[in-house]
């Protein structure tokens, strides 16, 4: 009968008992455990016959550790997940408090922390940053009432009317499903079909023909709010 090394792995270690120094120190996350709490001294070697035997199956972390990888998915944001951000600093230069409530704009040289970002719209993260699309943006202002947080894309003007029909339109404009192509652009008969049912839409279209579908820089991205 094969012998098992179990390489400094021990099952039936005693529980721990709550309250003490050594529980408190679990709980602090320095030890590595199992999905279930089981605590594990050694996560670099797998149960095998002897020592250079193969591995054994009833190695429950080798198969919970593997399961966990096999179903790991990162996920990601539907739309506008490929992009460019920066931190930075907001200084009021001069006194908003007579035309808003807004803190950071109340006083002059007050300087709040800023966040903004740009991106494409129907890309996802290893899309190009080149093709001719939508662009958003955002800018939080990190203030102490709370983030103040301005949103909006290059356009003046959206495909639909009704937000009813945002799903309908990404999906319309995503790459399509069986081929996954065109990659980051909607030029393909799924689009097209939604466009040709939905005229509203031909606004939206012919702006995202211009130079603003392919704007030369960030520099050249034309802030709009979408109402």
């Amino acid at each position: 009968m094969a012998s098992s090394s179990h390489n400094g792995k021990n099952s039936h270690a005693p529980a721990t008992p709550a309250g003490s120094p050594e529980a408190v120190q679990e709980e602090a996350g320095e030890f590595l455990t199992t999905a279930q709490g089981l605590r594990l001294p050694d996560t670099d070697h797998s149960l095998k016959v002897g020592q250079r035997g193969p591995t054994l199956m009833e190695d429950f972390h080798l198969r919970e550790k593997i399961t966990h990888f096999d179903h790991e998915r990162i996920p990601e944001r539907v739309v506008h997940a490929r992009g460019a951000a920066a931190h930075g600093i907001f200084e009021s230069y001069g006194t908003g408090r007579s035309v808003t409530k807004a803190g950071f704009l109340a006083s002059k040289g007050l300087r709040t922390d800023v966040f903004v970002r740009f991106s494409t719209v129907l890309g996802s993260r290893g899309s190009a940053d080149t093709v001719r699309d939508t662009r958003g943006f955002a800018v939080k202002f990190y203030a102490p009432e709370g983030t103040f947080d301005l949103v909006g894309n290059n356009m003046p003007v959206f495909f639909i009317q009704d937000g009813i029909k945002f799903p309908d339109v990404i999906h319309a404009a995503k790459p399509q499903p069986d081929l996954e192509i065109p990659g980051a652009q909607s030029a393909h008969d799924t689009f097209w079909d939604f466009a040709s049912l939905h005229t509203e839409a031909t606004h939206h279209v012919l702006w995202n023909m211009s130079d603003r579908g392919i704007p030369r820089s960030y520099l050249h991205l034309r802030a709009r709010q979408v109402l």
